[in-house]
């Protein structure tokens, strides 16, 4: 970020926060006037999957610079016919980008790229905040924390619930750790892709609470499961049991969503996979181990979801949830 944009930033924040007052009162093209007069921050997304596409494309509809690298040639053409700037490597966004979002698989894979790269950061270069969208480790999460902090630099780990269309409509729920004053500089960032943002603690704590509200949804996707077989076997039909349970109190998120819009119609396309979940569950076992945590229900979750062999990691996740004998494959 240039000098003179560094000193708009203040500016350029406080312009956001009015933008988001008056676009619930459908004038947004004030705000957008408004902020024509300034040089808005460049955003470079790494990892344009299902999510992390949805996220580029939000941002860019939003007016901001956005660039977009992944591996794959396709998800970069896609980028193209959505406003996003496809990039030839990660130098072009590490070297450019005022904001670098992330959204890959694991958690070594953003270590491997900040590790990589970090050196084009530079001591002397206006603070860059990463925001890490994915699901990773909390120890590897305060590691890059740490390190890219005695750079200058900053990293919120940002793990988000809310799936394809909620990235593509900027209506995620975020999961934040990391400092008060990255989260401030991020702020404007993270609100164009978020309807809520949690900020839970310091680094590491958003990727804690991710992991505990997957492995709760991980457990609520084979409880209902097992509730409608239940309900079947006893001769209740299941589009009945789950009127019941939606109405009452064993409902959850996966009993009144997951399983009307993917799981009833045989679906099976919620964009989130076996293999993403299966790791999730895993971190959420071995942090349950390396913190001591009494949670006995939680190893049979896992052995379930690691030992589900019919099911590739390809598949979508809610394939875990098909209660008729010849649905789950």
């Amino acid at each position: 970020m240039s000098a003179n944009r560094l000193c708009d930033r203040a500016l350029w924040c406080e312009l956001f926060s009015i933008r988001n007052a008056i676009c619930r009162t459908g004038v947004e093209e004030q705000w957008r006037l408004g902020m024509a007069q300034q040089e808005l921050p460049v955003i470079g997304v790494v990892g344009l999957g299902s999510m992390g596409l949805g996220m580029a494309q939000t941002l860019a509809a939003k007016g901001f610079a956005t660039l977009g690298f992944d591996l794959s040639p396709e998800r970069k053409a896609l980028a193209q016919k959505v406003n996003v700037t496809p990039a030839d490597t990660l130098d072009k966004l590490f070297e450019n980008a005022d904001f670098l979002v992330f959204s890959l698989p694991t958690a070594r894979d953003v270590e491997t790229v900040v590790n990589a790269h970090i050196h084009q950061l530079g001591a002397g270069r206006s603070r860059v905040v990463i925001i890490d969208t994915s699901t990773s480790e909390p120890d590897v999460s305060r590691a890059l924390a740490q390190k890219l902090d005695a750079l200058g630099h900053g990293f919120l780990d940002a793990p988000v619930s809310g799936g394809p269309a909620g990235a593509a409509s900027g209506k995620l729920t975020m999961m934040i750790g990391g400092s008060d004053a990255d989260l401030a500089l991020a702020q404007p960032v993270i609100e164009t892709m978020a309807a809520k943002a949690l900020h839970v603690g310091p680094s590491g704590a958003g990727n804690v609470a991710k992991l505990v509200n997957n492995l709760l949804a991980a457990a609520h996707m084979v409880t209902t499961s097992e509730g409608l077989k239940l309900a079947l076997a006893a001769g209740i039909s299941p589009e009945s049991a789950l009127r019941v349970l939606n109405a009452a109190s064993g409902k959850s998120m996966i009993s009144e969503v997951h399983f009307p819009t993917w799981i009833m119609n045989d679906r099976f396309d919620s964009g989130f996979t076996m293999g993403l979940m299966r790791k999730d569950v895993r971190l959420a076992q071995e942090l349950a181990e390396r913190t001591g945590a009494d949670i006995p229900l939680t190893s049979v979750v896992a052995k379930l979801w690691a030992g589900s062999n019919h099911l590739e990691d390809r598949d979508d996740f809610t394939r875990m949830g098909a209660f008729q004998p010849d649905s789950s494959k």
